[in-house]
């Protein structure tokens, strides 16, 4: 009895090292650490976003390619760009631009990246974000670099919203674009980077957020893709206006296909709910490891038992076995067996011995 306490306290050490390594694992498979990632969780991600789109009862899509838009109906349906750190190609851009031509809305939302303003061009939008950093010393959370746009216009997307709340933020260039969100009258871009107003840098108005028509769509450019973010979706007017955003139409679009912000976990389950080849293949293959583990051997085991006249097999541990105390004791353990079954079992074990 004291060895084996001794033998299995190591097993049991071990099973509990390989459990936590398995639960580690998932976890890193399941979750991201990338900046904007909707499976982090982190300051940075945008998982409280998710949660807030999904709240308002629209059909929520991970886009991982953006052959998702010509499966999608534009009509009634929002796409939403977050910081995009890779180029849009040639024929990517075309699937973007042919979902807003024919009715789509899409969000772009970027602020230093140098992927966001060629999209905007490829898409036939006029807006172009600057790129400098947005400062306001008297209207901000925190820090000038954390400006609060308190001008808003009475357009339906800024309906509800007090301010902005941006968080390292940038302008937008309007052009020929509306502006909805505009900073305060004492904000500037930082053109220089050194976080102080010079003589060159203005202090005036400046547009965050914009919206124009391009053919029967609409493209919506937000020059801080920052007030999406866990830490600062909660900021004064930043929820409202996502609600806004989403709220009046029925299928939203997250497009995360230039980012690498979703983890392997996550894209297989992705890659598996765009399959039903791949559905029928996992659940054929889960009913026949189910199968192979009911029918394991058992008579192996039992024969080793035997052999150690394990507890109630004492008087059955002799070279001829009595067929009823084996089907007695197999009855006790295998309750779910039918009795043909047993027989069979008994048999197979009884002739191993001789």
């Amino acid at each position: 009895m004291v060895w084996q306490k001794l033998e299995s306290t190591p097993a049991r050490i071990l099973a509990g090292f390989i459990l936590v390594i398995v639960v580690a694992v998932i976890v890193a498979a399941s979750t991201s650490a990338a900046s904007f990632g909707v499976y982090n969780g982190a300051w940075d991600g945008t998982s409280k976003f998710q949660t807030q789109v999904e709240k308002t009862g629209a059909s929520t899509t991970i886009v991982r390619k953006t052959t998702t838009y010509t499966e999608t109906r534009p009509n009634n349906t929002v796409s939403i760009v977050l910081s995009p750190d890779q180029p849009y190609e040639e024929a990517s851009q075309r699937h973007l631009r042919q979902f807003v031509q024919e009715g789509g809305t899409l969000v772009v939302a970027g602020d230093f990246g140098s992927h966001t303003n060629p999209l905007l061009r490829s898409l036939g939008a006029s807006a172009r974000i600057d790129g400098h950093g947005l400062r306001d010393e008297r209207y901000n959370y925190k820090s000038p670099a954390m400006p609060r746009a308190r001008n808003v216009s009475d357009h339906p997307l800024a309906a509800d919203v007090s301010a902005l709340t941006l968080n390292h933020g940038t302008a937008v260039r309007p052009n020929s674009a509306t502006a909805i969100v505009n900073s305060s009258g004492f904000a500037y871009l930082d053109t220089n980077g050194n976080s102080n107003l010079d003589s060159r840098e203005t202090v005036r108005t400046w547009p965050v957020v914009t919206v124009e028509s391009v053919g029967d769509g609409r493209v919506i450019v937000v020059s801080d893709p920052s007030i999406l973010i866990n830490s600062m979706i909660d900021q004064p007017g930043n929820r409202q206006f996502v609600q806004n955003l989403v709220s009046t139409h029925d299928r939203v679009l997250l497009d995360y296909s230039h980012s690498a912000s979703l983890p392997p976990l996550a894209v297989a389950t992705l890659v598996l709910r765009e399959s039903a080849f791949l559905q029928l293949f996992v659940g054929l293959l889960g009913i026949g490891v189910l199968f192979v583990w009911m029918q394991r051997p058992i008579l192996p085991v039992l024969v080793t038992r035997l052999r150690r006249g394990d507890g109630a097999l004492q008087s059955a541990s002799t070279t001829e076995l009595d067929a009823e105390e084996l089907t007695a004791y197999l009855a006790q353990q295998y309750p779910e067996w039918e009795r043909d079954r047993l027989e069979r079992v008994v048999a197979a074990v009884r002739d191993r011995r001789r």
